[in-house]
């Protein structure tokens, strides 16, 4: 299934006055940042998660045409609600990094270094093994190569220094034998990826960009962004991670089968989540670290078909090439019908706000990005008080459904 974004992005409405300054106490929790006049809404939702006893720390930002609507931080960046939340504090997004990470491969495709129809073996020829020659990136990037973890048992004494060890990682998914026949698109061929996604997007981009994914991220968009979020933390930037604090109970995965168990319940089907290994890693699917705004601006490049501020950074055809939705129906490994378009969502589920035609991402625990290049808005969400939800967490929906409200 291909499905098209606008060709022409409406004008966006006339932004009402600068954003002003918001500061105010919910019971013990502090609340501080800028809100525009006109998002009255969506910070008085944000202050309502914390009323309600559902929140521990977070932020929230929605930027729209490159103005900020709202940037708010709130609540303790540590369980024992002795250190402030700031607005400089990073959060670990978990599986909201995939839409950042695969901006590194549309800045190479727009260099003609990558290519979404070619298969990514001829970049990286291990990966043909057991029938996966012609995985090109496109179905790779919508979850349709067939490794959404790995058949195992994998030594637990090797498992947990291979995750860090990228190389190593790399030549056993390049030997891995798929669990479907990958890149059948349909109701039977898609899956989602939660790990093995990073070294699939991840090691095309090393090999085209000469240079790890993170490193291309900080260099060519993060950097001339301004934005503050990492997939590989350097170690002085630990001190400015917040503390996470685990879910109540399992996510539901529905009726298991053999592929959602190699990606989510194996003992080898992901790293140690948390300390300084893991931040240091550069998981592309699943361990950035950034600040609310950080994430938003990044999404930006979505909402704004590559543009930022009046800063191109990625060719608009590119964009529009990405946001074609590849493969919908329901998913082989977590229990939503989903529409994945290359690394991110297409909004069929309305977890990203109420217009059908917008994308985003979640991330375990509650974190999520989003984009409308309709009305070139975007925005991001973290939060250290994880939920169980695997996606679709209440508390970014309320946040989103308000900042739409006030159009």
């Amino acid at each position: 299934m291909h499905t098209l974004i606008p060709t022409s992005i409406p004008a966006s409405p006339v932004l009402p006055a600068h954003p002003v300054n918001f500061s105010r106490m919910v019971g013990d929790f502090p609340i501080h940042g800028f809100v525009r006049p006109g998002q009255e809404a969506a910070a008085a939702a944000f202050c309502a998660n914390f009323a309600e006893d559902i929140e521990l720390g977070a932020g929230f930002c929605a930027i729209q045409d490159g103005e900020t609507l709202i940037d708010l931080c709130g609540g303790f960046a540590d369980a024992k609600r002795q250190i402030p939340w700031a607005e400089d504090h990073l959060a670990p997004v978990f599986s909201t990094t995939k839409p950042i990470a695969t901006l590194t491969a549309l800045l190479l495709i727009g260099e003609g270094k990558l290519d979404f129809t070619r298969p990514i073996a001829e970049i990286w020829p291990e990966f043909a093994a057991h029938g996966k020659g012609q995985v090109t990136l496109a179905q790779a990037l919508s979850h349709q190569a067939g490794v959404p973890g790995f058949a195992g048992p994998i030594d637990p004494e090797l498992w947990p220094d291979l995750w860090y060890d990228w190389a190593g990682l790399a030549t056993r998914l390049a030997a891995e034998k798929p669990f479907w026949e990958p890149g059948s698109g349909g109701e039977s061929g898609h899956g989602y990826h939660p790990i093995t996604f990073g070294w699939l997007l991840g090691e095309p981009v090393r090999r085209a960009a000469g240079r790890s994914l993170g490193t291309l991220l900080r260099e060519r968009l993060a950097g001339p962004l301004g934005a503050d979020f990492h997939i590989g933390l350097a170690d002085e930037d630990h001190s400015r991670c917040v503390e996470i604090r685990r879910p109540p109970r399992a996510a539901d995965f529905g009726e298991l089968n053999p592929e959602t168990r190699a990606a989510f319940l194996a003992p080898w089907s992901a790293p140690t989540r948390g300390g300084a290994d893991y931040r240091r890693a550069e998981i592309p699917s699943a361990n950035g670290h950034g600040t609310a705004r950080g994430t938003a601006l990044l999404y930006s490049l979505y909402a704004g078909m590559g543009e930022v501020q009046g800063l191109r950074l990625i060719d608009s055809d590119v964009v529009a090439e990405a946001l074609r939705v590849e493969v919908s129906g329901p998913d082989r490994v977590v229990p939503f019908n989903v529409e994945w378009a290359k690394g991110i969502l297409r909004n069929n589920n309305r977890f990203f706000g109420p217009d059908p035609s917008a994308f985003g991402h979640a991330g375990w625990g509650g974190s999520c990005g989003f984009a409308d290049p309709g009305r070139r808005l975007a925005g991001g969400y973290v939060m250290n008080l994880q939920s169980p939800h695997l996606m679709g967490d209440p508390r970014p929906m309320r946040l989103i459904e308000a900042v739409y409200s006030a159009f």
